[in-house]
């Protein structure tokens, strides 16, 4: 899959199933100074996501602040050909003054195996490549 780079940031797609509904987001970071991945409440509503009572709340910090958010399993996540199932997600606010729909974090890329290949802006599943 193509990365994009926009104002210094990696941005890829993403794609989401929750009870089997799917949805396409554009503007997601991938972000390996985040040990989460978190989606946009806006967002995640589109998908029927939204806060229940038994959902975990947690407050996240970084570089632009903290927030609270809530988690939710998704049925399916994938970039391209990186692809997880089952996978717990945060929903938030992401309210950073720039277009933003999620951020995928290192939750994702290490479980999906992802090489970010810098020099030719792409990343992939890692096909057995050892650091």
């Amino acid at each position: 899959m193509k990365i994009r780079v926009e104002g210094g940031l990696l941005y890829v797609s993403a794609e989401l199933v929750y009870r089997s509904q799917k949805l396409t987001l554009s503007e997601v970071i991938l972000d390996t100074g985040s040990a989460g991945t978190l989606f946009s409440a806006d967002e995640a509503v589109k998908l029927g996501i939204v806060p229940e009572p038994n959902d975990p709340l947690r407050r996240v910090r970084g570089v632009g602040g903290s927030e609270f958010v809530f988690s939710k399993r998704l049925d399916f996540l994938s970039l391209g050909e990186l692809e997880q199932s089952d996978f717990q997600v945060q929903i938030g606010a992401m309210d950073y003054g720039f277009p933003i729909q999620g951020l995928i974090g290192l939750d994702f890329l290490m479980q999906a195996g992802a090489v970010i290949d810098l020099e030719n802006l792409e990343i992939a599943a890692s096909r057995g490549i050892k650091p």
